[in-house]
């Protein structure tokens, strides 16, 4: 489109695009990002981590070479293919929109435009709850069905629902293997299996990530394991070569010993010790 031909305010449309951030060394490590979202006039502008900033500064990962990266972008505009029904549509709006100033009847004209920002007050979060926001707005951008889901609750319910979320999107952001021992095993599961029992969310898109989080404390409990008794085998194997050590020695000790005694017994006649010496005076 260009500038003069516009639709008037009011306008939308679907799309379903793809951003590819391509790695120049291994096609196999571009980044591919692609949903389908709605467009409209009003639409506020918006974006998405690909990876992290340091990983994209380093020539050595294939994305920024001599300072140049390379972004695919691919868009496919969803178009009425009738004329006359896109007509239509574009009267039904007009006339929805004359009508229904400042508000919507459309459930899915009312949640098209709304972000994570018009759902919660996150001026009002506490500092702990402000650091899943990047994490729960990336989720939204590409699962708007996560916005969708909550336009209808409570103030109150909205605000446990996408803190659990981000509580369980933090640990999976943040956390290594070797942090998942029990204690973040159990909140991990306490938070996922009140998630999906009462948010009202779709996370089918999530749960692969859980369940290979949570999957993680039997293996590390086994990793732990193993290397505790990889510890112990090589206090084992110390010990056993001192031993080694001291029994060469003692046998060494032992021979020369018997060949000083054996010297020593040339010629010797073994008396009893406690026999008397036979001196008499008469």
């Amino acid at each position: 489109m260009v500038a003069d031909s516009l639709p008037a305010y009011g306008w939308s449309r679907k799309a379903h695009f793809k951003l590819v951030l391509v790695n120049q060394t291994d096609d196999n490590k571009s980044v591919v990002k692609e949903t389908h979202q709605k467009f409209n006039g009003g639409y506020r502008s918006w974006g998405s981590l690909f990876l992290n900033l340091s990983d994209f500064h380093d020539s050595k990962q294939g994305y920024l070479v001599n300072n140049t990266c390379i972004i695919e972008a691919h868009i496919n505009v969803q178009a009425s293919s009738h004329r006359e029904s896109s007509k239509q549509e574009d009267v039904n709006e007009a006339s929805d929109e004359s009508s229904t100033i400042g508000s919507f009847d459309s459930n899915e004209t009312e949640t098209s435009d709304l972000t994570l920002r018009d759902l919660l007050d996150l001026e009002s979060l506490r500092d702990e709850e402000a650091v899943y926001v990047p994490l729960l707005e990336e989720a939204c951008v590409w699962h708007p069905s996560l916005i969708r889901s909550q336009s209808k609750r409570t103030q109150r319910f909205k605000s446990w629902a996408f803190s659990s979320l981000g509580q369980v999107l933090h640990i999976l952001k943040t956390s290594k293997v070797k942090d998942m021992n029990e204690e973040v095993s159990n909140n991990l599961r306490g938070l996922w299996e009140e998630l999906v029992m009462a948010s009202g969310f779709n996370l089918d898109w999530l749960k692969p990530y859980v369940e290979s989080a949570l999957s993680m404390e039997k293996h590390l409990e086994r990793v732990l394991k193993v290397n505790e008794l990889k510890g112990s085998i090589v206090d084992l194997e110390t010990k056993m070569k001192k031993l080694r050590g001291e029994l060469a020695e003692a046998e060494v000790e032992f021979e020369e010993t018997k060949k000083v005694m054996n010297e020593l017994s040339k010629g010797y006649i073994e008396i009893d010790l406690n026999a008397d010496l036979s001196y008499n005076v008469f």
